[in-house]
């Protein structure tokens, strides 16, 4: 049976936050993360700039959620993955 919340979820290098938030007809991500108070408790978080998804695939602000969905705000990439993994197969080699 599908839980009529919504959940939305934060993660830092330090823990995570996920809110439950009541479902309601036509919510979009936007709405939800809004209701979900997560706004306020980490300013840092910029909608025009952090990335969003629904279970781990990115979503516009606009998409409809359904019971059950969790939505997700990524902080930006430190470095450039690709980057990195060249960085550590070089010193690996020596």
């Amino acid at each position: 049976m599908t839980r009529a919340i919504i959940e939305v979820a934060y993660a830092k290098p330090d823990g995570q936050l996920i809110v439950e938030v009541p479902n309601a007809p036509n919510i979009t991500v936007q709405q939800a993360i809004e209701a979900s108070g997560i706004l306020q408790q980490f300013p840092e978080i910029d909608l025009a700039i952090n990335k969003v998804g629904v279970f781990g695939k990115l979503a516009p602000l606009d998409t409809e959620l359904v019971a059950g969905d969790r939505v997700e705000i990524y902080r930006p990439l430190i470095a450039d993955p690709k980057e990195a993994r060249r960085r550590r197969a070089k010193a690996a080699s020596k």
